[in-house]
């Protein structure tokens, strides 16, 4: 996002794009052989401990706002959020902010229990808006100051520049992105590494997405994050949907590192975005906490950076279903406790008389499933799978189906999965298996279909 601007939109053509443009090759993605700090395992991003992460945060516009940053972060925190995103200033526009203020900065947000991404702004547009730095100048920058940074790897991951490039020579970022990995690791940089797409950070052009693979294998160590920020290009499910499933299958660890609820060039399909980062287990970071300009302070999260006054957008983004009060998770490597899985036998499923949802049982610890379709494409689909206690909290659960044509998963998350021919068994996670009395969790997958695609009937059981 940039901060005094706000134009982010090209569509021309995009419907089409969508359908013609061949898909992300798929890849296996190995963990990182650096183990200091995060790491990435095929689509899935893993704290130091070894446990799954999913970001769930705002950005914070630091370079232009220093003196807000300590109350932000500690606000940030109490509404639930596990990951900040720092706005730095690399010198060529902004800032530049140096070494010390980059350690400060890391410091409040482990103070905070916050993991933090810190992202090098002066970057934005790069072809397109004037001034702009390249690729290869934040670099200098993050070398620069190393020394800041040297060993945070467990809490700190580095994206390098936001939206590196805006609408011309958008196929310039692929060489450009592969150059600055490879500058990075070899100057010793053991971080996990964000990179943001073209396109001022949106892809309509497809750009990362397409070679995403390529710039994946670049990375020598395997610990490679590709981050789409979604505004104006992104007003429909199914572009969404479409995104951010291709990269599910193709086994390549994506984040939406900026979205907003409104935007200038268009309205962003904020319900959907919030639903398919939870459904496949994709994190998400917000913007912006405050102080937006240019037009676009319907971004802001709060009001003047107060805490106690959010905005319509802060409200939905904290607050509403599947935001991030619901569903953040803190990482681990802070120390927390983290919930684990209980022995007890799950009481006796009843199966569902209609397909898709199972009804429980009268009495006692109960839960519901509900089976749910997503974007289908030639071959493979995605689902997700809503689970939700009955009357009563309930400490772990367990879905079964039997597949009635056929499907097999390629991936899932947020549960355990286990498959036996066409038999299904799902159960929660460490993290997900305890919900009070009505609330629920959602745990999602994509899978291979044969042309039919007939949804199975699923039950449920709690204890």
């Amino acid at each position: 996002m940039r901060h005094r601007s706000s134009r982010h939109r090209l569509l021309g053509g995009l419907a089409a794009l969508l359908v013609t443009v061949t898909g992300l090759v798929t890849v296996a993605a190995q963990p990182a052989q650096a183990a200091a700090g995060f790491t990435v395992s095929g689509s899935r991003i893993l704290d130091a401990n070894g446990n799954n992460f999913v970001m769930r945060g705002v950005n914070h516009a630091h370079t232009w706002y220093q003196d807000r940053t300590p109350q932000a972060l500690a606000d940030i925190k109490a509404l639930g959020a596990n990951t900040v995103r720092i706005v730095l200033g690399s010198g060529q526009r902004w800032g530049p902010d140096n070494a010390a203020n980059v350690s400060a900065v890391i410091s409040q947000c482990k103070a905070n229990r916050l993991i933090c991404v810190l992202e090098a702004h002066d970057t934005t547009g790069y072809g397109e808006q004037a001034g702009a730095a390249t690729l290869a100048q934040a670099v200098d920058y993050w070398i620069s100051v190393k020394s800041a940074l040297a060993g945070q790897e467990r809490y700190v991951i580095l994206n390098i520049g936001n939206e590196p490039y805006g609408n011309t020579n958008a196929a310039g970022w692929v060489a450009d992105t592969k150059n600055a990995i490879t500058r990075l690791r070899a100057a010793g940089f053991e971080h996990s590494i964000m990179v943001d797409a073209p396109n001022w950070g949106q892809d309509w052009s497809f750009t990362m997405r397409d070679n995403a693979a390529s710039v994946f294998a670049t990375d020598p160590q395997r610990n490679t994050i590709f981050s789409i920020h979604m505004y104006g290009v992104f007003d429909t499910a199914a572009e969404i949907n479409d995104y951010l499933g291709r990269f599910v299958t193709a086994g390549l660890p994506v984040v939406v590192g900026e979205f907003g609820h409104n935007h200038s060039d268009g309205d962003p399909d904020e319900d959907t975005i919030l639903a398919t980062a939870q459904a496949r287990g994709i994190g998400y970071l917000g913007w912006s906490w405050s102080g937006n300009g240019g037009g676009v302070e319907y971004l802001d999260l709060v009001t003047n950076f107060n805490a106690a006054a959010l905005t319509s957008w802060g409200q939905r983004l904290f607050n509403g279903a599947n935001g991030i009060k619901a569903t953040s998770r803190e990482a681990s490597v802070f120390g927390g406790v983290q919930p684990t899985t209980p022995t007890t036998p799950p009481v006796s499923p009843t199966v569902s008389p209609t397909p898709g949802t199972s009804t429980p049982p009268p009495a006692g610890k109960s839960c519901t499933a509900t089976y749910t379709v997503g974007g289908q494409w030639g071959g493979g689909f995605q689902g997700a799978v809503t689970v939700k206690a009955g009357n009563a909290a309930i400490t772990s659960w367990t879905v079964t189906w039997t597949w009635p044509s056929g499907q097999r998963f390629t991936n899932t998350w947020n549960a355990t999965v286990t498959s036996s021919g066409d038999a299904v068994t799902a159960r929660n996670a460490p993290y997900n298996g305890s919900l009070a009395a009505g609330a629920s969790t959602t745990w999602g997958f994509t899978a291979s279909s044969t042309g039919t695609n007939t949804t199975p009937a699923v039950t449920c059981a709690a204890a």
